[in-house]
């Protein structure tokens, strides 16, 4: 979603992006150095260094103490280029002559560097490479470019502004990802990716692909087949007015951002989600103000809970700031503005390297026999569920199943059973089923992770499942079937039409978001139409179809949003505002 904008979280590149065009890059899978590169350790503590402002690399790195460093940035030199530069500075190109020498002495101290593509500035001006280039292909090879020319094993992205809000540059980005990933496994290299992603106190921000999600970002790398090994938040410039305890911040982001993963990954264990999990800090004030200042005590807090929960990555945003030669002042390239000693950060964060992480000895699959049926509406049917140990030695499994839609029931039984056990899925329907084809998932959860099987349940007949919202207009002047997040209800005025409208209540932590779930045709297109009024209102569904749209203003304005369901056709309508914009009011809800 896109509220009010934020302000930059990197600083601008002044004087290195320059306007001559470029030459599109074509690379052979395999081609450079002979030999593959040393995979990161498991857990590692890499700050940013700004490498657009003439500092020695490997001379900083050796003065901090710091091992390993991720490098600031590369972008395209103008929108439309497909050749990446280091800070899009022409006179940089991706050749051992730009930084090589400096990376090579990092190295032979045991440690490595992680380049960086994109950043605020590429992300603002177009000239983040999968932004400006259109061919997925050449994108794949400045990447591999990249990999071969320094031998590195882990690659960077930094996704922000307009390029969150790409949707075309975001599935470009995937595809080359993956097409990357698969030639590194071809030729045997290690080679890992990281998205780092601007973050909210609780996680990524949601919504579809080009909406300003990050959490949409992730979506579509999974549809795409890309495996992201790391997902590094930003936890800084929220920008949202209020006074934080930046530690605190840190670990709830994170916490937000776990609980993302396990859902598009349901396969990891607990320790690996945690595993692919980065965190970025600023050193002192950070770009809003002093009420955005990660202390010197906050530090030795993160790095306590990072070890604790074993994430994968511990950065700050940037090396040359980790000193405290401008107290008071915030956002500065140069200096933290909060009392510290110089290198402070970097050696409270650098005990942080290395360790290893060892796979789960135990594990298990779920299968189901068979993998889908048909019913009339007030039907049942049921299929087997199996298990199987596929590693080291049987363990309890919990199966639960889920995604059924209204007017269908579904049930395991047992809902538990030993590794190579099997259970019963039962599936009843009433009347009431809407005709159409359905997923239901069955989930079996054990120590080790869980694992998930897909049953399609297709409900026969005609015509159904024409659901709309109930108690659209909150004339019944009660809230139910809607449910709001705190603070939020049904008043009496504003009031768009009737006597009632609904309300919700944004605070500095939450978006106030009221909704209702709808049973609608699986697969049928629909059009919800909301009236609105207040800062920042946002009417939208989620769940079975992705689709919003917002307006702001203090008058009442007609939302229209366009929307198809997909195989459950089950979806949540809802109505939020944004993060400490004051109250919104939505009114006559309804969908055709």
């Amino acid at each position: 979603m896109i509220g009010p904008v934020r302000r930059p979280v990197r600083a601008l590149l002044a004087g290195v992006v320059t306007a001559a065009a470029s030459a599109g890059i074509a690379l052979t899978g395999g081609a450079g150095s002979a030999h593959a590169a040393t995979a990161l350790p498991t857990h590692i503590a890499a700050p940013y260094f700004e490498a657009y402002n003439g500092d020695s690399l490997s001379g900083l790195a050796s003065a901090s103490g710091n091992k390993y460093l991720t490098m600031a940035f590369i972008q395209t030199p103008s929108a439309g280029s497909c050749t990446p530069y280091w800070n899009g500075d022409t006179g940089l190109p991706i050749a051992s002559s730009s930084f090589g020498s400096d990376i090579s002495t990092i190295k032979a101290g045991g440690g490595d560097v992680i380049p960086s593509f994109g950043g605020y500035a590429a992300d603002n001006s177009g000239s983040e490479l999968a932004d400006s280039c259109t061919n997925v292909s050449t994108i794949a090879a400045a990447y591999e470019k990249v990999i071969t020319t320094y031998d590195i094993s882990r690659i960077d992205l930094d996704i922000e502004d307009n390029s969150l809000t790409n949707s075309a540059g975001i599935d470009r980005r995937n595809k080359a990802v993956k097409m990357v990933q698969d030639w590194a496994a071809a030729n045997g290299r290690p080679i890992q990716f990281s998205y780092t992603l601007p973050t909210t106190t609780h996680g990524l921000e949601g919504g579809s692909v080009g909406s300003g999600s990050g959490l949409a970002v992730l979506q579509n790398a999974v549809s795409n087949g890309v495996n992201i090994n790391v997902v590094n938040i930003m936890t800084f410039d929220y920008y949202d007015n209020a006074t934080h305890n930046m530690a605190t911040d840190t670990e709830t982001a994170a916490q937000g951002l776990h609980d993302q993963l396990a859902a598009l990954y349901p396969s990891r264990s607990d320790a690996q989600l945690w595993d692919s999990i980065g965190v970025t800090e600023m050193p002192g004030i950070d770009d809003f103000g002093a009420a955005e200042t990660f202390t010197t005590a906050n530090a030795t807090t993160v790095y306590n809970w990072a070890v604790s929960k074993g994430i994968n990555t511990l950065s700050f945003w940037a090396l040359q700031r980790d000193n405290g030669n401008c107290p008071g002042t915030g956002g500065q390239d140069n200096c933290s503005g909060t009392t510290q000693s110089t290198w402070q950060f970097s050696h409270t964060f650098e005990p942080f390297n290395g360790g290893t992480t060892p796979p789960p000895v135990n594990d298990f699959s779920v299968s189901l026999s068979p993998g889908s049926g048909s019913v009339a509406p007030g039907g049942s049917t049921t299929a087997s569920v199996q298990t199987a140990v596929t590693g080291g030695s049987a363990q309890s499994v919990s199966l639960s199943v889920s995604g059924a839609p209204a007017g269908v029931t579904a049930s395991v039984s047992p809902g538990s059973v030993t590794a190579g056990g099997s259970a019963t899925l039962s599936v009843s329907t009433t009347s009431a089923a809407a005709p159409g084809t359905y997923t239901l998932s069955v989930k079996g959860t054990a120590a080790s992770g869980s694992h998930t099987a897909t049953y399609t349940l297709t409900v026969t007949g005609s015509g159904g499942g024409s659901g709309s919202v109930v108690n659209g207009g909150l004339e019944t002047g009660s809230l139910s079937p809607w449910t709001c997040q705190a603070g939020g209800g049904v008043v009496a005025t504003p009031a768009h039409s009737g006597s009632h409208a609904l309300h919700a209540a944004p605070t500095s932590s939450q978006t106030g978001q009221c909704g209702q779930t709808v049973a609608l045709q699986a697969n049928h297109s629909y059009t919800l139409t909301a009236w609105v009024q207040g800062p920042y209102s946002y009417v939208g569904v989620s769940g079975g179809a992705s689709a919003e749209t917002w307006a702001n203003g203090t008058g009442w304005t007609k939302l229209t949003i366009p929307f198809t369901t997909g195989a459950n056709g089950t979806v949540t309508v809802y109505l939020h505002g944004w993060y400490g914009q004051g109250s919104v009011y939505g009114d006559d809800f309804a969908i055709a």
